[in-house]
């Protein structure tokens, strides 16, 4: 007797984000809904379900994200990259009020030329 394949749960991160700097690093802007970067050794493809409590700098609230891993950045990349996943943030209210946040956190350093951990 065989079981039904089931889908795999998805994946739970939890990511506290403590400096203003590393926000800058791992917020992804480009992605329509918002997204972060996420280091990490662990396997994951393109498309894969992840739940991410994201935890940002002098907010003592956790953010829930139901996400989905839009990149990969393989070990040993290339100029010294992170390993890890880029996670898009859904389009749904919670992520357009994450996304708003992140954004005022940021304020003016959003501009900025400094590089990050994103494309």
């Amino acid at each position: 007797m065989s079981t039904p394949a089931s889908t795999p749960r998805p994946s739970v991160i939890q990511l506290a984000i403590k400096e203003k700097a590393a926000l800058y690093a791992a917020y992804i802007p480009m992605f329509t809904e918002g997204g972060v970067f996420i280091p990490t050794t662990r396997d994951y493809n393109l498309g894969d379900d992840v739940y991410v409590l994201l935890s940002l700098p002098e907010d003592i609230q956790r953010y829930p994200v139901a996400g989905k891993v839009a990149w990969v950045t393989p070990a040993k990349a290339a100029a010294g990259r992170t390993q890890g996943v880029g996670i898009m943030f859904p389009k749904d209210e919670k992520s357009r009020v994450l996304r708003l946040k992140i954004e005022e956190i940021l304020g003016a350093s959003l501009n900025s030329e400094r590089p990050t951990q994103t494309i």
